[in-house]
């Protein structure tokens, strides 16, 4: 007996006693509402009766009225009944959205004809509203935007199968030819006889160019400037640029041309000097909401890609942020090399980080000389 009363008392000994609940860590995460925190812990407040998970909305509670617990289990042993707001028994709302969201995308694409956002916002139970902000912050499109992006592809995949012209536009779901006609140069960046053709006979003109930062090839469509691609190796930018169209006619620049090529060296060489080209620019609905925010950063500033994010609309569209300016075609004229980690590390870049850093340092430059001059004031 004795023993076994030593034997506690040196476990009792051992075993610090467990911390408040305001100098727990894991109450900061509460406090911070972190939803990383879901299912490593759960909450219980005594003065409400309820448990909840971490990144509950609710009012935050005085940590002298919170319980902390391990497993579910141990905050279902309090009595308490699940919070409502936080659900903390069923998926995070986060994921309840995500579900939503990913069920109206399969509802769009099953669709012959787009259906309206209030169709969709009453077949997930959801408000107009509430349905279209949670829409475009998962995807980064518009519900609507979405069906276009949806019926394009299924106009390229139609074309691309073989199927007549009028048959890929009305399997697309589009009503009449004339309001498809009326988008299929933006959709497809030709017409689609052409496209169905693969691009066939389409004319792509091209030059190459040295800069002190490497080669440069700049090429162009009817449209605008379909490409600036930069390398180390003439050859292997042509390849890259017959990779890029290879159903099109490449055609080497004349000495017109090479005048615009020169233009583009110039502002890589000092971006004092501004570039304004007509672009071909092609890639999906969410690409070119990217791509168009890329050119609305000012030379010599710097954006992180959370940023860029959050001004499409799409705060959660981190990494999808970074995959569009990674398949971005058009060195310098959409400024990708602007675009910085959150910690302002430089972080990737299509023709090199050495490339981007150099950019950003001769833009950074460039904006501190045109500045204008302090002048003290008179007395």
């Amino acid at each position: 007996m004795f023993i076994t009363l030593a034997k506690d008392l040196r476990s009792a000994e051992l075993e610090p006693a467990p911390l408040p609940v305001a100098e727990d860590p894991r109450w900061a995460r509460v406090v911070a509402r972190d939803k990383s925190a879901d299912g490593q812990f759960w909450y219980s407040v005594i003065t409400t009766g309820v448990y909840c998970r971490p990144s509950c909305p609710s009012r935050r509670a005085n940590p002298a009225n919170v319980q902390l617990h391990g497993s579910l289990q141990a905050a279902r042993a309090t009595g308490f009944r699940p919070c409502r707001r936080c659900n903390p028994e069923g998926p995070t709302l986060e994921a309840g959205n995500a579900a939503m969201v990913a069920e109206a995308c399969r509802r769009i694409e099953r669709s012959t004809e787009e259906p309206s956002l209030a169709d969709l916002a009453a077949a997930a139970g959801r408000s107009a509203g509430y349905f279209h902000r949670v829409f475009k912050a998962v995807t980064g499109l518009t519900p609507k935007d979405y069906a276009a992006a949806h019926r394009a592809a299924r106009v390229r995949q139609g074309l691309e199968d073989g199927a007549s012209v009028t048959s890929a536009i009305y399997d697309a779901g589009f009503n009449s030819s004339g309001r498809f006609y009326e988008k299929s140069t933006g959709m497809l960046g030709m017409t689609p006889t052409r496209y169905r053709a693969g691009g066939l006979d389409e004319e792509i003109r091209f030059a190459v160019g040295e800069t002190s930062l490497g080669t440069i090839l700049v090429a162009s469509s009817r449209k605008g400037v379909a490409a600036i691609l930069f390398g180390a190796d003439p050859d292997a930018l042509v390849r890259d640029l017959q990779d890029r169209f290879p159903r099109a006619r490449l055609i080497g620049g004349d000495s017109f041309y090479e005048a615009l090529v020169a233009r583009v060296i110039g502002f890589v060489e000092a971006p004092a000097l501004g570039l304004d080209l007509p672009l071909d620019v092609r890639g999906t609905a969410f690409q070119q909401r990217v791509w168009q925010a890329l050119q609305d950063i000012p030379a010599g500033g710097t954006v992180s890609y959370a940023e860029i994010a959050r001004r499409i609309g799409a705060p959660k569209s981190t990494r999808a942020i970074a995959a569009a300016c990674a398949a971005n075609a058009h060195a310098v004229a959409i400024p990708c090399h602007r675009v910085i980690r959150k910690d302002g590390a430089l972080s990737g870049y299509a023709w090199g980080a050495e490339r981007k850093r150099a950019l950003l340092e001769r833009e950074a430059a460039d904006t501190r000389s045109s500045a204008p001059a302090h002048r003290p004031s008179k007395a």
